[in-house]
């Protein structure tokens, strides 16, 4: 109990110490710096006079030539018709099962042969599959080409980042399960 009365006259008087005498240097102390501060801007430099260029068109392309925007919107439509012609039968035929489920979620867990044409066994959800040749599979409009034995080949449809559709193989492997 001594030692906290001890503790509280000695931070009390710490605190009087800090009185208002200290207070009264700092504004003082502002004003004269203040007072001494020269600001330091530089001029700035004249600008550039400026000198116009007359415009020379010889020799130069004409944007809003006719002959060049024909040739444009002709490229482009038959680029559209080629995307067309690959995307239109994939569009107009029903989807199947396997469809519904990104490829990256399947797995290829074993083949068979099945009166003589190969049969690949795919994983889906801890469902087996049979997956033949002509088969659909994945969200890219994905058709199987070749069942093998340790694969599945499959060509895909995909717009790439210009809009086009292009044609892409794609392959599940056979994944041998972990001990």
């Amino acid at each position: 109990m001594i030692r906290m009365g001890l503790l509280l006259i000695a931070s009390s008087m710490l605190l009087s110490a800090c009185g208002f005498g200290a207070n009264e240097e700092l504004p003082q102390w502002m004003a004269r710096q203040r007072s001494q501060a020269k600001a330091k801007i530089e001029a700035i430099s004249e600008p550039k006079p400026y000198t116009p260029k007359a415009y020379n068109d010889e020799g130069s392309i004409d944007p809003y030539n006719r002959e060049k925007l024909t040739q444009a919107l002709r490229r482009d439509a038959g680029q559209a018709t080629v995307n067309a012609t690959l995307l239109a039968p994939e569009l107009a035929r029903r989807k199947e099962p396997l469809e519904a489920y990104p490829l990256d979620s399947m797995t290829m867990v074993g083949s068979l042969s099945k009166q003589g044409k190969p049969v690949a066994l795919v994983r889906l959800d801890n469902l087996i599959y049979q997956v033949r040749q002509g088969q659909h599979l994945g969200q890219n409009y994905g058709r199987v080409v070749k069942v093998g034995d340790s694969e599945l080949v499959l060509r895909e449809i995909v717009q790439e980042s210009s809009g086009e559709w292009v044609e892409r193989a794609a392959t599940l492997q056979l994944q041998e399960r972990a001990k």
